[in-house]
């Protein structure tokens, strides 16, 4: 605790051990995942994969991926936190020492799985995370929370999975990435190097949001570089550096972003989604353009009766502004143009064609009502001043929007006075700091993380209550 305000990190993470966590995957799917070291001396993920150019399961890939454009870690093991992202005793007793109660814990390895083309070992693969996590974590259980992870390539399995996690091996919540990679249609055999994406926001998702619903349980957004998901600009960045600043605002926003306008939010009013590890300051700027595109391009959007100057008024401006040219061609040709232009057999509103309106089902929402109705959470980091702009920028909805982060387990992650430095980088007053260290996520994960809470969080929040 810190200053008698719970302190929970929504977003930790697990290195997984590569000589434990393969006893849990089943022995056909053993030889082909493994661990190896690149030609700049880093280890890597070794994962064999379905080959879309021989049809076959030859496709030998490395994750992150270690050269090229949007590459991934390069020696980014961190020298504080690595074994205990590793071993549970030492994670514990970093916690205690840092004033951390709960650890919300994502897997490290499994960030990449929904970039693996083959069905049914990216199913065996979570499959294998969720019972070596859960196992793992379960004799620290009440400080330590696992979050599951489902192979987005087989939804059916991805909903089954979904429901094993929670309701058999007892987590609180499922992660899963801002978007799967899939081979591009014009070029099918060049995947991963050639690819597009399909956003979790797509109608094939759409029973995956629903099970989280039913389950009332948080999705976490979570991505990763060098994992082959759209990155964005990350995607054209040769160095780890660069690459890093941009593929996790990249994919979050653009994440958000369909999520919203692709009406998942509308279509599940309760759903909570955390887009996680990719900070909280850019969140403002973004929801002010949602606003300003859903108030002028949906709202008051009428394509039906787009803005048609006069042939007169035009035909007057031509004459005045080419004074001296031959008047008769400047009419003629104004002429021209509107018959091109506006012909009645083009009459936008004799086209019966849906494609002429944009996001349609959103005309009576304004976005701002997902973030108030407490569908939309970021994380933050212990360094980061953001989470004070976000009430000035976006009012009382502010101080409930994000949620600490230590980040902990990798390179950037910051262990020794990460909470006290969160709690001190800005002026918070006690109302807003207390969701900042754990109230907002507990609006994230709900009633299963309130009800296994420690002890004596739930004495104390008892008593702060009464």
């Amino acid at each position: 605790m810190y200053q008698g305000l719970p302190v929970i990190d929504a977003d930790a993470h697990k290195l997984e051990n590569p000589l434990v966590m393969r006893d849990y995957l089943e022995p056909k799917y053993r030889d082909r995942v493994g661990m190896v070291i690149d030609s700049l001396g880093d280890q890597r993920a070794r994962v064999v994969d379905f080959n879309p150019a021989t049809g076959k399961n030859d496709l030998t890939r490395m994750f992150p991926q270690p050269q090229g454009m949007g590459k991934g870690g390069f020696r980014n093991l961190h020298p504080t936190t690595t074994l205990g992202a590793t071993f549970n005793r030492l994670r514990i007793e970093d916690m205690d020492r840092e004033g951390v109660d709960v650890h919300v814990i994502f897997g490290t390895f499994n960030l990449t799985f929904s970039s693996i083309l083959d069905k049914d070992l990216a199913i065996a693969l979570c499959r294998a995370y969720n019972d070596y996590i859960a196992e793992d974590c379960r004799p620290y259980g009440d400080r330590l929370k696992p979050i599951g992870v489902i192979p987005l390539q087989d939804v059916d399995a991805a909903v089954a999975e979904m429901r094993r996690c929670v309701n058999e091996l007892g987590m609180i919540g499922v992660g899963v990435a801002p978007n799967m990679p899939i081979p591009h249609p014009k070029a099918p055999q060049a995947f991963p190097d050639i690819r597009s994406c399909k956003p979790i926001s797509h109608p094939d998702f759409r029973p995956i949001l629903q099970a989280a619903v039913d389950l009332d349980i948080a999705l976490g957004i979570h991505g990763g570089p060098g994992s082959y998901m759209m990155g964005g600009i990350s995607d054209y960045m040769e160095t780890f550096v660069l690459t890093h600043i941009f593929v996790q605002r990249n994919q979050q926003q653009h994440a958000l972003a369909r999520m919203v306008f692709d009406g998942a939010f509308e279509q599940f009013p309760t759903l909570r989604v955390g887009f996680l590890e990719g900070g909280c300051g850019w969140l403002p700027d973004l929801a002010h353009s949602f606003h300003e595109h859903w108030e002028k391009r949906i709202r008051d959007f009428d394509p039906k009766n787009p803005y048609r100057p006069s042939m007169m008024d035009v035909t007057k401006l031509m004459l005045q502004e080419r004074k001296g040219r031959d008047r008769a061609n400047i009419i003629n040709m104004t002429k021209n143009l509107f018959d091109l232009l506006w012909n009645a057999e083009h009459d936008p509103a004799k086209i019966d064609d849906s494609s002429l309106y944009e996001h349609y089902d959103l005309r009576h929402r304004d976005p701002m009502e997902y973030f108030e109705r407490g569908q939309i959470f970021t994380s933050f980091e212990s360094d980061d001043p953001a989470p004070a702009y976000l009430p000035v920028a976006m009012g009382e909805i502010g101080k409930h929007l994000t949620c600490f982060s230590g980040d902990y387990g990798h390179w950037d992650g910051v262990l020794e006075n990460c909470v006290k430095d969160a709690a001190g980088v800005a002026d918070y007053d006690r109302e807003h700091l207390g969701l900042l260290l754990g109230g907002n996520a507990l609006e994230l994960y709900g009633d299963r993380l309130r009800r296994s809470l420690p002890s004596y969080l739930t004495e104390q929040t008892a008593a702060s209550v009464s």
